[in-house]
């Protein structure tokens, strides 16, 4: 490799909780390189997480969903297209974080005469990449913050304690309040919660959510925010279900989301990536899991309670309750 390469392009594409858990990597590459022109490629749906970090130069987008949506001809197409263009802008180094066959090959067609890939077992095409030393074999028993740090290891990189603070910008902060209003950030508890997943088995029962907004809201000094995203702003059963002494927070970008959870007292919410934002603004973390989440996804939060069942359904109210009242006294 050169020992100072001037154009770096690191490829971050996964999920926005793997994004998020990404930051400590993608920091430890901002300071590995301070004098390369950074560029980054990641999902359309993480890129603002990455633009607010300021580590890099160009963030490039890429709508995963709508190549999903294509024909599978218009989808070949672009990608070429895109593959083309990654190819044109000359990179020295290529970076591999989730190293995937498919991200492989794109770090490969870049031309980039010096590349990067994690080590995966049976799931990296390890002829593609061409750095030495490799890094290690992927450890699944680290937390998958740590593997990518690992994979930075042959460039010199060390870090001892992941982790990241994303710190809202004032005008995102403001348009909050003024959307949320004074008479709710007034108030001395304020208590987020997140009520959407992914996938059904990370959901608790949003009659439950419900449940605790209730309680909640008998102390006169608190007040309840729920977040919904686009998926659950769209569906009148999240804002019918909840009293219309709550809070609904809908239609935030997500540097807006990132300024409304660094309002909150605490935040509840499924396994999901709103979450992870909310662990990377600072705010005091309840999660909801079932039993079998592997561990090394854990949101890296300053403060984090996890509860966990069997099935998320079998956590009860009262139990979410009392990590709630306990998170803010602790």
């Amino acid at each position: 490799m050169d020992p100072a390469p001037k154009n770096v392009l690191v490829i971050d594409l996964g999920q926005l909780g793997d994004v998020v858990l990404s930051l400590p990597a993608l920091e430890a590459i901002r300071d590995r390189f301070p004098e390369a022109k950074r560029s980054v490629i990641v999902g359309a749906a993480c890129a603002d997480v990455v633009r607010l970090t300021g580590f890099f130069d160009d963030v490039i987008a890429v709508d995963r969903g709508e190549l999903r949506r294509m024909n599978k001809l218009r989808a070949t197409a672009k990608l070429l297209r895109f593959a083309s263009g990654i190819r044109g802008r000359k990179f020295d180094l290529v970076i591999d974080i989730h190293s995937l066959p498919e991200t492989n090959i794109l770090g490969f067609i870049s031309g980039a005469p010096s590349r990067l890939f994690g080590n995966r077992e049976s799931r990296s095409i390890d002829r593609l990449s061409n750095f030495r030393p490799r890094p290690p074999l992927e450890d699944k028993s680290l937390h998958i913050s740590r593997y990518y740090l690992n994979v930075l290891g042959p460039l010199g990189v060390e870090v001892s304690d992941p982790h990241i603070k994303l710190v809202p910008r004032q005008e995102d902060v403001e348009h909050v309040r003024g959307k949320l209003g004074t008479d709710v950030i007034s108030k001395k508890r304020l208590v987020g919660i997140c009520p959407g997943a992914g996938h059904e088995s990370r959901r608790w029962p949003l009659e439950n959510f419900a449940a605790i907004a209730d309680q909640l809201l008998s102390d006169d000094d608190t007040e309840v925010i729920v977040f919904l995203g686009p998926e659950e702003a769209s569906d009148p059963a999240f804002a019918d279900v909840f009293d219309e002494r709550v809070a609904l927070a809908r239609g935030l970008t997500i540097p807006q989301l990132v300024a409304g959870f660094s309002l909150l007292s605490v935040l509840v919410g499924n396994d999901s990536g709103p979450v992870h934002i909310g662990a990377a603004a600072g705010v005091p973390i309840v999660l909801l899991q079932n039993r079998f989440s592997p561990g090394r996804y854990l949101p890296l939060a300053e403060k984090m309670q996890v509860l966990q069942k069997d099935s998320v359904k079998e956590i009860t109210v009262e139990e979410v309750v009392s990590a709630v009242l306990n998170a803010q006294d602790s």
